[in-house]
């Protein structure tokens, strides 16, 4: 179901979409929690799509490029099962947000999250991001360590590899061009037609209007491919948050051919995080799968995730799972009083006859501390 979407400058709630299933503690499905859409007038001026569900320790998601925050909706109900407020936002250029001049750097992707999480009231997060979305959180959490709990980068286009096939793209435009047409490939592969039916007529609404919107409004992509394509290497970017010490968990698909896995080992190395690989998926596995990345992150949850996320409550004064005073976890991560409570809708579960279907993907745990 798509949901009318608010226009606001004063937060108010707007009609929450409710979109897939999401597994109860007890193995039966419950209706996901409602999600709520926005798109925010920031005090910039600036107008940006969000997405937003659940409460617990704030997570925030940024997609890949041709993307939208909407397109994880199932996924992103799974997650807040697992405890987390769950926040996507808009790059620019790309579903709700507005678009940014052609020759823009990252920078102006980052100053846009940054502001939107300052405006909602986040001050800390586990921020995760997708293919272009993980150059994105990457940039961030160099400029400003103090916001995150841990970064989670999938299949994300920063490491080595991927900057020498930036240097091809520009000496080459037309290899771009080709890259372009496997990523659309690739997440029209990603649609389980014969192994989930059901899943896979999901998946293809939410992928229709976001497909349309570009069809129509093609221009809007210009700047975010010019962007990736004048982008400095991401070498700096990785050192610099490997120095600051940042919990990160590098997680990327074994059979990516558009960012290959030597990539993710690279920026694994480069920050010494944990590397993930996920077994037998491809670039844009994260949307073909809704159970894949939730049971993922609920392991990590029970080890390096789940440490950084207490030495973070700790730093804030909280114990455990709870903030302060036994309030959920995002009061210990959010201001008091901040906008996002008002906006984030009740979660509430509902339940279901049917179970659940297991993850999709396998995958194998490797440690900086094992390599």
């Amino acid at each position: 179901m798509r949901a009318r979407v608010a226009k606001v400058e004063v937060p108010q709630p707007a009609p929450p979409a409710v979109l897939g299933t999401a597994p109860s503690a007890s193995g039966r499905e419950v209706a996901p929690p409602r999600l709520a859409r926005y798109e925010l007038v920031l005090p910039s001026g600036r107008e940006v799509g969000v997405n937003l569900c659940g409460e617990g320790v704030p997570l925030v998601v940024i997609h890949g490029f041709g993307g939208e925050g909407i397109l994880y909706a199932q996924t992103l109900a799974r997650l807040v099962r697992s405890g987390f407020k769950v926040i996507t936002i808009d790059a620019p250029g790309h579903g709700r947000s507005g678009a940014v001049p052609l020759w823009s750097g990252f920078d102006r992707y980052t100053s846009l999250v940054s502001e939107t999480l300052d405006h909602l009231g986040v001050e800390r997060a586990i921020l995760v991001g997708h293919s272009m979305g993980g150059r994105v959180v990457s940039e961030l959490a160099a400029a400003e360590p103090g916001r995150v709990i841990a970064v989670v980068l999938i299949d994300a286009i920063v490491g080595e590899v991927w900057d020498r096939m930036v240097d091809l793209f520009r000496a080459a435009p037309p290899l771009y061009a080709a890259f372009g047409l496997g990523l659309l490939a690739d997440t029209a592969s990603t649609l389980p037609l014969f192994g989930n039916p059901q899943q896979a007529l999901k998946l293809a609404r939410l992928l229709t209007p976001t497909s349309a919107g570009h069809l129509l409004r093609p221009w809007r992509l210009a700047g975010p491919v010019l962007t990736i394509l004048r982008a400095p290497s991401s070498d700096a970017v990785l050192a610099r948050i490997g120095e600051h010490g940042l919990p990160v968990f590098v997680i990327h698909g074994d059979s990516d051919v558009l960012v290959p896995l030597r990539n993710a080992r690279a920026a694994a190395a480069r920050t010494s995080g944990t590397l993930v690989t996920v077994h037998g998926a491809r670039h844009s596995w994260l949307l073909s799968d809704p159970e894949t990345f939730p049971a993922l992150l609920a392991e990590l949850q029970r080890g390096p995730l789940g440490d950084a996320i207490d030495a973070a409550l700790a730093g804030r004064g909280a114990d455990g799972t709870a903030g302060p005073d036994g309030l959920p976890a995002d009061a210990a991560f959010c201001r008091p009083g901040a906008p996002i409570f008002a906006l984030t809708p009740d979660t509430t579960p509902v339940p279901l006859r049917r179970r659940h279907r297991p993850p999709r993907y396998r995958w194998s745990i490797d440690s900086a501390s094992d390599r």
